[in-house]
């Protein structure tokens, strides 16, 4: 898995391309203050220990999110960290569940519609701790 956490003052989409057949349409627009955005490549070979990447991730979310002093994260499939993808299946059912425990932590939680290419607005202090990458 890589994983991207910007903290963002400001962090806005719309919706632009759907790329997957599967999901369904959206004509989204939402915009959040104050939060930290996970853009999330699952990778094929995370496949083999789901629940092992999905609390490593929980856990660096929490920690980065702590470190911006906020409670709110989004959640962003973004699949051009790696070559290699997990099925879209697989990467969505994690999102949900990852989004419930979030939830349940008190974290207030989104995602971004999946299987579509957004038009993003992203306002990110150049702080420390505001970009961090992790790769497990």
């Amino acid at each position: 898995m890589k994983l991207l956490m910007i903290y963002c003052n400001t962090f806005a989409y719309s919706t632009n391309v759907k790329n997957l057949e599967s999901v369904k349409e959206y004509d989204e627009n939402e915009n959040f203050e104050n939060t930290l955005v996970g853009f999330i490549q699952v990778e094929k070979k995370d496949e083999e220990d789901l629940s092992r990447i999905e609390t490593k991730m929980i856990k660096n979310l929490k920690w980065a999110a702590k470190k911006n002093d906020t409670s709110k994260i989004v959640l962003h499939s973004f699949a051009h960290l790696s070559m290699s993808k997990a099925d879209e299946t697989t990467t969505k059912e994690m999102f949900d569940r990852t989004e419930k425990r979030l939830d349940k932590s008190g974290y207030e939680t989104s995602q971004t519609p999946f299987g579509y290419f957004l038009d993003l607005d992203v306002q990110a202090p150049g702080k420390s701790l505001a970009r961090i990458f992790k790769e497990f």
